[in-house]
């Protein structure tokens, strides 16, 4: 078995020692002027992919914008400055007044000029680190005002009011903590779309990767039955120069190694279709080449099927991303609530204030001003609107902590099928492993008893045959093999062969995250 093991190496090798060879490359298509030759790893497809993948682009725009949302957000929590100018105000017109003396409706001319401004420092009230939805601010209120009478006089006053005042809602969603814990769970959402698509990227690119390395493999196996064909032409040579009645078998075997000869062109023309639709994707230079050196690397991969449900649900954004929609519904549920129910709104304000003919007088003698307001919302009747809101949303919340069980089983499931699916390709491929060492073997011992004379041509094409088939079998499986491992990875985001996250595994990073 170390003897099979041996060629079986010395087949794998061939691969290497063909991707070096100036003509006839193998598992390399054409390089135009001034370009570079690329040796295709999957580790270097990924890099190429996320560096000028649009779809990446794309999620690094959601992040962006999604940050800055969130930046917008927290920026509601710091004071805030505005000043409200109103200048002029300039009124001329009559209007209906009653007037309580006369006991009667009036029409009263208003012919006045105002001048106004309010500077305020608002402040959200922020309690053990959560906001209250209630606001505290510092106001500055001035105008001048002047009233035209119709004898020609006019009436001037100036006013001047500066005072601390207090807002707090009561018995309603809190819409400053929901609207940045939205903004939160809209980044964090965002961020865990980045990595699934970037996983999904990394399981297309692996497809890709495996279909070129499936095409330069097929390569390998063809210029090895092609050497097997030479080296019988060279003992069926020897033996037509001994005995010229056998010249048929000379001539089945030249037609043979000139099938197996076509055949290694035709796997070299798909090769350099196959990387150039590649090259594209890749968005490659146009004087780029691709080379893939197809060596197998068989090692057994050990899975726990526990472990890996584990890797399912707590490294995939999949649960996550469902805890997010539980929470987000949450929030509607409580604000839902809110609407149309009993509320509360309370506000306090305290300050000094003057009124005067002359503005340098204006600060001299103020008086304390205060005001309380205390305003209601009481519900009565609204014919069940409410409370059909409220179910509707709650019925919401138990939709989504439906999907987080289904989810929760249907991961166990796929996650159980595909550790079986990555066992059974993993067996079959060691046992066509030892089957292509055997092959081998066998080939070679018929091509020396073939110089011997003890078996015919056709015995001899037929053992290459074989093993050209067994090493074709052998690379399916291998395929399937790995394409089975990847799939695993898509499910669990945990690379088994390596022992580290998928994401670790290729250095991917949250744009703009430390």
């Amino acid at each position: 078995m170390d003897l099979g093991r041996s060629i079986l190496r010395t087949l794998t090798t061939l691969g290497a020692m063909a991707a070096c060879v100036p003509a006839a490359v193998s598992g390399q298509d054409a390089t135009g002027p001034g370009g570079q030759v690329i040796d295709l790893t999957l580790e270097n497809m990924v890099d190429l992919a996320l560096r000028d993948s649009y779809r990446v682009r794309q999620l690094n725009l959601s992040i962006d914008r999604t940050q800055a949302r969130l930046r917008a957000e927290r920026a509601r929590l710091r004071s805030r400055v505005d000043l409200e100018i109103s200048a002029p105000d300039f009124r001329s017109i009559s209007e209906t007044k009653w007037n309580s003396d006369l006991q009667r409706n009036e029409i009263a001319h208003e012919n006045s000029r105002r001048l106004e401004a309010e500077l305020s420092i608002r402040q959200p009230v922020i309690l053990f680190g959560f906001p209250t939805n209630g606001y505290l601010s510092l106001n500055n209120r001035m105008y001048r005002y002047v009233q035209l009478e119709t004898d020609g006089d006019r009436d001037l006053r100036y006013y001047n009011r500066y005072f601390v005042r207090y807002t707090q809602p009561l018995f309603q969603p809190n819409e400053l903590k929901f609207d940045l814990e939205e903004a939160e769970l809209d980044l964090e959402d965002t961020a865990l779309e980045f990595y699934d698509d970037v996983v999904d990227i990394v399981d297309d690119l692996s497809d890709d990767y495996h279909e070129l390395f499936e095409q330069a493999y097929q390569e390998v196996i063809r210029r090895a039955h092609a050497a097997n064909l030479e080296a019988a032409e060279s003992a069926a040579l020897a033996i037509v120069a001994a005995d010229t009645t056998r010249v048929i078998e000379l001539g089945q075997i030249r037609v043979e190694l000139a099938n197996a000869r076509e055949q290694v062109q035709q796997s070299q023309s798909q090769f350099r279709l196959q990387a150039a639709s590649l090259r594209t994707r890749l968005n490659l230079a146009p004087g780029d080449s691709i080379t893939l050196t197809p060596v197998i690397r068989l090692q057994p991969v050990v899975v726990d099927t526990e472990a890996a449900t584990r890797y399912a649900m707590e490294l995939t954004p999949r649960m996550r991303q469902l805890g997010i929609s539980h929470r987000e519904n949450e929030i509607r549920l409580e604000q839902t609530k809110g609407r149309g129910g009993f509320r509360v709104d309370l506000a306090l304000s305290y300050g000094r204030e003057m009124q005067d003919e002359l503005f340098n007088t204006m600060w001299t003698q103020p008086t304390n001003t205060y005001t309380v307001d205390v305003n209601a919302s009481i519900p009565i009747w609204d014919w069940g609107e409410r409370a059909a809101r409220v179910e509707a949303s709650q019925v919401g919340v138990r939709q989504i902590a439906l999907r987080i069980e289904e989810a929760e089983a249907q991961i166990r499931s796929d996650v159980q099928n595909e550790v079986r699916n990555v066992e059974e390709f993993q067996n079959r491929t060691l046992a066509m492993e030892d089957n292509l060492a055997l092959a081998n073997e066998l080939s070679q011992e018929t091509l020396g008893r073939y110089g011997r004379g003890e078996v015919t041509a056709l015995d001899l094409l037929q053992s290459f045959r074989r093993e050209v088939d067994t090493a074709e079998n052998f690379l399916d499986t291998y395929i399937g093999w790995r394409r089975a491992i990847s799939r695993l990875q898509q499910l669990t985001f945990f690379d088994f062969e390596r022992g580290v996250p998928v994401l670790e595994r290729f250095g991917v990073r949250l744009p703009g995250v430390d």
